[in-house]
């Protein structure tokens, strides 16, 4: 997927293209009424830092994760997202501190004026960037950062251990959750229409914040268990205290406008000036989400995708390969026994159901999946695969959100807490509830008792799995938790560059090593070698281990 951009933001550019170790600070981009985030209001800078973090989320979550978490996987220039041709060049977190940098201006905005309800999302957006940040990377700067602009002793800070990051999240989520208690008449300063996310209701708010922790908590749990227990048993074990995001209407969602191309969906084929083969056209639905969800008869398959166009289907005979009119909108392809064998030589096995049909996963010869040798242009139609649902064509939809953190989410972490036994509860009455929330989220809570009868509670399994699905365009988050547990067991593709699935992105060249030397590799030093490290020249490698999974035996 293409990089988001957004004309209602401020931007932060940096000159030298490094946020927390380049001289050139204070060079801003200010869209789109020249105001400076010094003088801006505190809501315009809220409005800005919620829209860069959905938009972040989605581009990464509906783009090369989902490429990883098999998902959908791309037909068209695909090297990066299906097989995982990454280098120290390929993923920079220059947008991720430019974000911070604006919410470092709306945070201390609130604690000069003593707006505790922005200082409680402030704090909130801090901890959800940088556990990006550190999720994605490892080790990453976080005490010193963000203070360039005090002078020259800050523009090279060191990188924080990936812990200690993690503590100061969970440390700033606490904070939160005390700011945000108050009924809602005690805060001042909240304009409704300056939230995207909650139209200024604090009570959710608070809920985010105490959510996303219990998501930080269970992401130690291979690496700290008693400390991410501990934190799970004091949330969880007290509701009033620590509310949390149990149903869907609670959901940390924002809508894409869709009134410029700049502020839309970014896969619609509206304002794409080449849709024949542009962003919507290149995603495809990948084949192992797809069987699952056939597999359990999900009907979130189809909210996601649309039916194939035309169908195959194996008919007696030799040398047949024909479409065949069903009706006057429907057609059929039928094909023989030797037409197929012949085309499986290539190692993608012909999918002959009749309604969705998911891309092989990472193989050289994706664009022709499914005997489309006729359209074998990069990243073109094929009317033989599951194409995303048309909703995702449009440059907004009710249900085409930038989705931060869901009650399908909670309800399945707490279902592993207590299928660890860390919380009271039955694991599987917290396993329905996250897939019910999920199905809700989705549009087809109707189909609820039908479908848990058949994708019914079956240990951590059942619920990583679970989870996975509804991590549907947020699969890093799916990418996460397939780190610490190796569930799903997915498996990579012929065309994978390495036998196995990779655990993080490596640092960058210019923007992180090179304007940050010692630093970095002090960082890189740090990191694991394993034996997937490959033509990789240091440690500095996508298949290296981070602190969080060190000694755990994950994921591989």
């Amino acid at each position: 997927m293409h990089t988001l951009k957004n004309s209602l933001i401020i931007i932060l550019t940096l000159a030298l293209g490094c946020v927390v170790s380049c001289r050139d600070l204070n060079e801003l981009n200010i869209n789109p009424n020249g105001v400076d985030p010094a003088i801006a209001d505190v809501n315009f800078l809220l409005t800005t830092v919620q829209t860069n973090v959905g938009q972040t989320v989605y581009d990464i979550g509906f783009g090369t994760f989902s490429g990883i978490m098999q998902h959908t996987q791309q037909t068209g220039w695909f090297s990066g997202y299906n097989n995982y041709e990454w280098t120290p060049l390929s993923h920079s977190w220059n947008g991720y501190y430019s974000i911070l940098m604006n919410n470092e201006e709306y945070f201390r905005k609130a604690t000069q004026h003593s707006y505790e309800f922005h200082e409680g999302v402030a704090r909130i957006m801090r901890a959800y960037v940088f556990g990006l940040i550190t999720d994605i990377w490892g080790d990453a700067p976080y005490k010193d950062a963000l203070k360039a602009e005090q002078g020259s002793s800050h523009f090279m800070p060191a990188f924080d251990p990936q812990q200690d990051i993690y503590h100061g999240i969970l440390a700033d989520l606490d904070t939160a959750n005390m700011l945000l208690s108050k009924t809602a008449s005690e805060y001042r300063n909240i304009v409704p229409k300056q939230d995207v996310v909650y139209k200024g209701n604090v009570s959710k708010w608070q809920k985010f914040a105490n959510s996303l922790a219990l998501r930080y908590y269970m992401r130690l749990q291979a690496k700290e268990p008693a400390f991410a227990e501990e934190g799970i048993r004091r949330i969880a074990g007290d509701p009033a205290k620590y509310p949390l995001i149990r149903v869907a209407g609670d959901d940390a969602n924002i809508s894409f406008p869709g009134t410029s191309s700049n502020v839309s969906n970014p896969l619609n084929t509206v304002y794409d000036a080449k849709p024949e083969n542009g962003a919507y056209m290149r995603v495809k639905m990948g084949k192992t989400l797809v069987d699952v969800l056939k597999g359990h008869g999900d009907p979130r398959l189809g909210v996601w995708a649309n039916k194939i166009q035309i169908p195959l289907k194996l008919v007696s005979g030799t040398g047949i390969d024909r479409t065949v009119e069903i009706d006057g909108e429907h057609k059929i392809r039928e094909v023989s026994q030797d037409k197929v064998t012949a085309f499986e030589a290539n190692g993608m096995k012909v999918d002959f159901d009749p309604e969705y049909a998911g891309v092989t996963i990472s193989h050289p010869l994706v664009q022709i999946f499914n005997m489309n040798i006729a359209n074998a242009s990069q990243g073109t139609v094929n009317p033989h695969a599951s194409h995303l649902n048309n909703r995702y064509r449009k440059t907004t939809d009710p249900l085409v959100l930038m989705r931060l953190i869901s009650a399908a989410e909670v309800n399945l972490i707490l279902a592993e807490a207590a299928y660890r036994g860390w919380i009271s509860g039955n694991p599987a009455e917290y396993y329905a509830d996250g897939v019910k929330e999920s199905l809700r989220a989705w549009g087809v809570e109707a189909e609820f008792d039908g479908y848990i009868k058949n994708a019914p509670y079956d240990g951590l399994e059942s619920i990583i799995e679970q989870k996975w699905i509804a991590h549907w365009t947020t699969a890093h988050e799916a990418w996460f938790d397939w780190r610490r547990t190796g569930l799903p067991a997915l498996q990579t593709g012929p065309a994978a560059v390495r036998p196995v699935l990779p655990v993080r992105w490596y640092y960058h060249t210019d923007d992180e090593i090179n304007k940050n030397r010692a630093n970095a590799e002090a960082a890189i030093e740090k990191l694991e070698a394993t034996p997937y490290q490959g033509t990789d020249q240091s440690k500095n490698s996508a298949w290296s281990k981070i602190w969080l999974l060190q000694g755990t035996g994950k994921p591989w």
